[in-house]
């Protein structure tokens, strides 16, 4: 389930970002009254505009909705403990095998010159 909203969540991306870039800014309204090139679009003078404008809406939308979704599903995938005061702390985690031991009895040490 989290493989198909990660999928759709980089599809609404990749394409939130190409609809976007496809967007006529607003500086380039002033040029476009003066018919340059308006009529020459495939959508209309104002048909692309509005269709873009929604659709970017709606994959918007979509980004937004898998971004909660995905969200929510990391938030219930336990991996470890939910909070620092829950790990064991440094002193309980050696034991006494872990000890170095004591200087064994038999030891000779070299003489001091």
């Amino acid at each position: 389930m989290t493989t198909l909203i990660l999928t759709v969540h980089l599809l609404a991306g990749i394409f939130l970002v190409l609809l976007v870039l496809l967007q006529k800014g607003k500086g380039a309204d002033a040029g476009a009254g003066f018919g340059a090139g308006a009529s020459g679009t495939v959508f209309g003078a104002r048909g692309a505009s509005s269709f873009l404008s929604r659709a970017t809406a709606i994959l918007a939308t979509v980004f937004f909705i898998t971004s909660l979704t995905l969200g929510f599903f990391a938030n219930q995938t336990p991996t470890g403990p939910s909070s620092i005061m829950n790990t064991p702390s440094m002193m309980e985690q050696v034991t006494l095998e872990n000890q170095p031991t004591a200087v064994p009895e038999n030891l000779e040490l070299p003489p001091l010159n």
